[in-house]
């Protein structure tokens, strides 16, 4: 038995990373933009001109910690704090882990299918940035569903 697992196709990952740059440059923050596929394995990666270097792994873990979670990167950061159940997760998984805003998994329903992260900005500005492309890539999907 063959077992389909639902991912983000590389199409998808060019699509989400031309709305993040265009956001990036819209608000004039040069970014480094991760996609990851279900696996969490990097699908497609841009940095702009400009982006700090200091901001590639930045922004490839921060998806990568979106799609091992399943949440924002938001919101382990409000689930780590001292006294809070996952205080000190940034320092598992050869410390790729990363608790501040800009990196939100893509969904298909409840199916987490992949996951971008950003980073260049200050933490609003990288969280800008990959709810533009997620909101394109939902946008997107939403025109081709089959009813």
């Amino acid at each position: 038995m063959v077992m389909m697992i639902e991912t983000l196709s590389l199409g998808d990952a060019r699509r989400m990373l031309m709305t993040a740059e265009a956001k990036a440059a819209q608000i004039g923050v040069p970014s480094n933009i991760a996609v990851v596929d279900a696996g969490g394995n990097l699908l497609a990666f841009a940095r702009m001109d400009g982006a700090w270097l200091g901001s590639i792994d930045i922004a490839i873990d921060k998806a990568f910690t979106a799609r091992a979670f399943d949440m924002t990167t938001e919101e382990l950061g409000a689930m780590s704090q001292p006294k809070r159940m996952t205080f000190g997760i940034q320092n598992t998984n050869h410390d790729r882990v990363v608790i501040f805003g800009g990196g939100v998994p893509v969904k298909v329903g409840e199916t987490v299918i992949g996951a971008i992260g950003s980073s260049g900005g200050t933490v609003d500005q990288d969280v800008e940035i990959v709810e533009a492309a997620l909101a394109a890539f939902e946008e997107e999907r939403s025109r081709h569903a089959v009813i």
